[in-house]
């Protein structure tokens, strides 16, 4: 095999491996619009990369983090419905970056390669921050695994049993921003979101335990990439989309051959 597509396959199965338990928990608590808010303010963060001269992966970092943290407060404060401000902040987000990369015409940027993701031009450095990024982010969700889940199942309840809640929705919201700043140069700013909720919602047919959700999520997102890899190699479509598309069709097929309650 080319060293690109070695690359392209480890970078795919890398990503994967981390969207699975954190999609599931972005499935479980309904926060696929917040993903999206996350996913479309990656562009800004290239953006304010590029002015301010540092790397565009450490950026994206930044920017979502800040998005997240932004967010949160807003969320606390009560004063507008959360889709509302969601659907405010992903679109602004995502008009602002664009408008910032229009006035720097000195500056090429391959705006086709962030918005639908370009699996085939990943790098060595791009690997480094895949699998330093899942390294730390499926450490931080092993530390928090119960919490979250009490999160999830009743946050009146967590709280009573003396969970800090705030910190555990902030965390998991800091957890999809690293995962979408690392993802975002294999499947695009608009497709991210994707991985993480298909996956996770065809495996939720197929498990009976969360943590049987969460590995099972991580499965089917490693077949949609190598599946997807194969398509594009096969009839030279292109390697996201291609990805998405072997993920949705692995979503049908769930439901359409399993008949269990799901979690």
């Amino acid at each position: 095999m080319a060293d690109f597509l070695i690359r392209a396959l480890l970078g795919g199965l890398g990503v994967a491996a981390i969207a699975g338990p954190l999609g599931s928990f972005v499935v479980w608590r309904r926060m696929a619009y917040f993903g999206d808010t996350l996913a479309h303010s990656a562009l800004l963060g290239i953006a304010l990369g590029i002015l301010a001269d540092i790397d565009l992966n450490l950026a994206v970092i930044l920017c979502c983090v800040l998005l997240a943290l932004l967010l949160v407060s807003l969320q606390r404060k009560r004063f507008i419905a959360t889709d509302t401000l969601l659907g405010i902040m992903a679109h602004s987000t995502l008009s602002l970056g664009l408008v910032a990369l229009s006035f720097l015409p000195e500056v090429r940027v391959d705006l086709m390669g962030y918005l639908f993701g370009d699996l085939l031009a990943v790098s060595q450095e791009d690997l480094y921050w895949i699998y330093g990024g899942g390294i730390l982010v499926l450490g931080m969700l092993y530390k928090l695994w119960n919490p979250l889940l009490a999160i999830t199942i009743d946050e009146e309840l967590a709280q009573v049993e003396g969970v800090n809640v705030t910190q555990v929705r902030l965390a998991l919201m800091l957890l999809v921003g690293i995962v979408i700043a690392v993802a975002m140069k294999i499947i695009g700013v608009l497709l991210i979101t994707s991985l993480l909720i298909i996956p996770a919602a065809a495996a939720r047919r197929l498990s009976s335990t969360p943590e049987r959700m969460a590995a099972m999520a991580s499965l089917t997102g490693m077949v949609s990439v190598c599946l997807g890899l194969a398509a594009s190699y096969q009839w030279d479509t292109p390697a996201g989309p291609s990805v998405v598309v072997c993920a949705a069709l692995l979503f049908l097929l769930s439901q359409l051959l399993v008949r269990r309650p799901s979690v």
